[in-house]
């Protein structure tokens, strides 16, 4: 298998088919998740390509694991498993934050999602917001120097062979602390899709 990159248009249309196979407006999609319906409209269209915060909850208001927002071909991690993911065989995404490439994409209800994120200076980054999300996290430098930028809470200043773990509900942003960039690993470990269900269903009402 060779480096996919998930583009835009292909998360988009398969975010758009998952919506009509459940028979979900864009309104109501838009309603549970607490995104704007020209937010929606855009992801859809491919125009938008939304941070890890929003992919949770486009997931869990269609009722879906994560990854299958990522790759057509998954399947459910069957007891016993044993995977390798080889040099090269990631599915890449870019969005206004990072440039991260999804491990073991071939399979949901994984317990963690790993992933291998590129990072560059802030300056460089289009946000506006802290990003938080239900679960928890941890991120390993493997080159250059990364900054994770917390609310209420002074920077984090992270080195090759540095690691941290947090709770994914604190604001969080990472970046580069220079222009040659960062490269970490990190793993998010999501709640159950029944209880985030149920916490988008308690907001959306």
């Amino acid at each position: 298998m060779t480096n996919n990159v998930s583009s835009q248009t292909q998360m988009g249309q398969r975010i758009r088919d998952l919506r009509k196979k459940r028979k979900l407006t864009l309104q109501e999609v838009a309603d549970k998740t607490r995104l704007a319906v020209s937010t929606m409209s855009k992801i859809e269209r491919g125009l938008l390509a939304p941070t890890y915060d929003k992919f949770s909850r486009i997931a869990a208001a269609l009722d879906v694991d994560i990854i299958s927002l990522y790759a057509t071909d998954s399947r459910e991690l069957e007891e016993g498993e044993f995977l390798i993911a080889r040099a090269g065989e990631t599915v890449a995404q870019k969005n206004e934050t990072y440039t991260y490439e999804m491990l073991f994409s071939q399979s949901f209800g994984k317990a963690m999602l790993p992933a291998m994120c590129d990072l560059r200076p802030i300056e460089e980054m289009n946000v506006d917001t802290h990003i938080r999300h239900p679960g928890q996290e941890f991120v390993y430098v493997l080159e250059g120097t990364a900054i994770i930028h917390l609310e209420n809470r002074p920077p984090a200043i992270l080195k090759v062979g540095d690691s941290a773990y947090f709770d994914s509900n604190q604001g969080h942003i990472y970046s580069a602390a220079g222009k040659e960039g960062a490269r970490v690993l990190f793993l998010t470990a999501p709640p159950s899709n029944a209880r985030e269900r149920e916490e988008i269903r308690h907001n959306g009402e």
